[in-house]
């Protein structure tokens, strides 16, 4: 600047008075109609034909609740007419109606409370939301019915905040008017992006590379087929347990959930305990394997991969490992095994799984008899369901942190999002074969049938939970949108063995990849497992940081006696075949 420059503006005020005197005339429009809501007329001729149709009654109750929300906007549209009345930093603040509720970072920056226009748009945001998600609870349906009208209405409410849009997001406009719209085309460049991969980017997609600094566990493939490949990975140690451990991991996505970087890889930490361990690949299925069915995901799958360990590890037995998909894939194949009296398990760990689905969680809202009945068919006669639909159905379940944060940062901001390895591998998702899929959501989802003794015949054998009588070990994370943790501390009641209960905070995939060296969270554990899930948790104890030790301790009087480690990888009967982390992994779902 020279001495002759004129003085730098404030960009703050500058921004607010460029606001207010474009959406001025609007404002004005928007006052009257929402007084006249307030005092009744068409707004809430429109709510109560809402709750009509979503089997409200008209009559005290709606008109209570529409009575509580009238005086709430009154209150807001009052003191707004006011605030906005005055120029720009004229200190007129707004009040504050409804509460941002609380972890919801989308109003973080000061202009949705500073600037009125900004924080009258977020209060009827929030209030508006707040009216709606009462209402949709509220109506008189069916239980299964009203779950979907609610959930259905959350997402409603999360795709209209004005946090999603250019011209009603504070920082996105500043952001734009700083970078000359720079930041606009960079955006739409990042969502073109996008669309030709399908998904939302939620992770630099240059930062990983699968082998270089995503499952480098040092190993080998020793047995492929056309669905698995089975990797043993090096001993870390002089001495190993005899008996090897065998990870069935989740097929929905890529194994290397349990292999990340070095610094969080579950894998890692077990070789380090001196455990033997071998870790199913799941096929990204292709087109010509979409007519793979249960049976075979279990016998070419789990039991296949069962006697190559043993083969292998010179073992008669060993223990078993399952995550989510892959602990219910695991806990049928035991249960085939026990149908047969072979004991080839000494014990199971069960990883965020569900296998009675009496409350499935969030992601029951997408499963029905009707849209199965929609796609059944097709996905009987060799379809796949691909990986993008399954990853986008578990994504809207929190839109608002892993949908509608993205779109706002990679497309409205212009934002690179950052290096994070557990979005990198939520992004790499996997195709399922059609029979598989349909046989899946039906008998468990839909009618809950795995619970029940002798109601399933798989791979020839009629199936009973209750007949694996070896230890468990189960883990379940509080906050999981997948697995409710209560559903999940059913299977202590369904398996014969003698069973250990482990509750660790956080969510899904958060509670389970909990390294000991970050030290972080915490988990609960109560020596007697009670009949309810309430009951087990009011008499728990909580210890700081991860489960893994807990579970190690666990596990070691399950490994045998300790011997001499062997350096090579395979045997004679199954060699190696490729370096980890293999082949399939590699395969993109299209």
């Amino acid at each position: 600047m020279t001495a002759h420059s004129a003085p730098a503006s404030n960009p703050a005020a500058d921004l607010a008075e460029r606001w207010q005197a474009a959406l001025a005339d609007w404002v004005r429009w928007w006052t009257t109609a929402a007084r006249g809501a307030a005092s009744g007329s068409v707004a809430e001729q429109s709510a109560e034909a809402m709750a009509t149709a979503m089997g409200l009654q008209r009559g005290e109750a709606l008109a209570a609740l529409n009575d509580k929300y009238r005086k709430r906007w009154e209150t807001l549209w009052g003191a707004a007419a006011e605030a906005l009345a005055q120029p720009p930093g004229g200190g007129h603040g707004m009040p504050v109606v409804a509460e941002t509720p609380p972890g919801d970072r989308r109003f973080a920056a000061p202009e949705w409370d500073e600037i009125p226009y900004f924080a009258l748009m977020k209060q009827s945001y929030l209030l508006a939301g707040e009216y709606l998600k009462e209402l949709a609870a509220s109506a008189t349906i069916p239980e299964t019915e009203k779950k979907r009208l609610v959930f259905a209405t959350k997402q409603f409410v999360d795709a209209l905040a004005p946090t999603n849009f250019v011209a009603t997001n504070p920082v996105v406009l500043k952001r734009a008017l700083a970078s000359e719209g720079a930041s606009l085309v960079q955006g739409f460049a990042n969502l073109a992006g996008d669309a030709q991969r399908g998904r939302i980017s939620m992770s630099d997609e240059g930062a990983f590379a699968l082998g270089r600094n995503l499952a480098v566990t040092p190993g080998s493939v020793v047995f492929r087929n056309e669905l698995i490949e089975l990797i043993q990975y090096r001993p870390a140690t002089a001495r190993v347990y005899r008996r090897p451990l065998l990870v069935v991991p989740p097929c929905i996505n890529k194994y290397y959930i349990l292999d990340l970087q070095p610094e969080n890889s579950f894998v890692r930490w077990a070789v380090g305990e001196g455990h033997t361990v071998f870790i199913l690949s799941w096929r990204n299925i292709p087109p010509e394997l979409g007519h793979l069915t249960w049976d075979d995901y279990l016998v070419d799958g789990i039991l296949a991969a069962i006697d190559v360990a043993k083969d292998v590890a010179g073992s008669r037995t060993l223990n078993t490992l399952g995550f989510c998909v892959g602990g219910t894939l695991l806990a049928c194949a035991l249960a085939v095994l026990a149908a047969r009296s072979d004991r080839s398990v000494e014990s199971v760990t069960l990883l965020t799984t569900m296998l009675d689905f009496a409350h499935p969680g969030d992601i029951g809202v997408y499963v029905s008899q009707e849209t199965l009945a929609a796609r059944e068919p097709g996905l009987l006669a060799g379809q796949r369901m691909h990986g993008a639909e399954l990853a986008g159905a578990f994504a809207s379940l929190r839109a608002n942190e892993l949908v509608w944060n993205y779109v706002v940062n990679n497309y409205l901001k212009g934002e690179t999002p950052p290096a994070f390895d557990l979005l990198h591998w939520n992004g790499d998702s996997a195709n399922l074969p059609g029979p598989m899929y349909v046989y899946y959501v039906r008998n468990m989802y839909l009618e809950n049938r795995l619970r029940e003794p002798g109601a399933l015949t798989m791979a020839g054998q009629s199936i009973d939970l209750g007949r694996i009588n070896v230890p468990m070990y189960i883990v379940a994370s509080r906050e999981d949108h997948i697995v409710p943790w209560r559903s999940a501390y059913r299977t202590t009641r369904l398996l014969g063995g003698e069973a250990t209960f482990v509750l660790a905070a956080s969510g899904h995939i958060a509670g389970i990849v909990n390294p000991p060296a970050h030290g972080r969270r915490n988990y609960w554990t109560n020596p007697r497992v009670a009949t309810r899930s309430g009951e087990w948790l009011e008499h728990a104890e909580s210890h700081p940081g991860s489960w893994w030790p807990h579970w190690g301790a666990w596990l070691a009087p399950h490994g045998g006696a300790m011997r001499r480690a062997h350096r090579d990888q395979g045997n004679a009967r199954f060699p190696p075949l490729d370096p980890a982390p293999g082949r399939y992994v590699l395969e993109k779902a299209e």
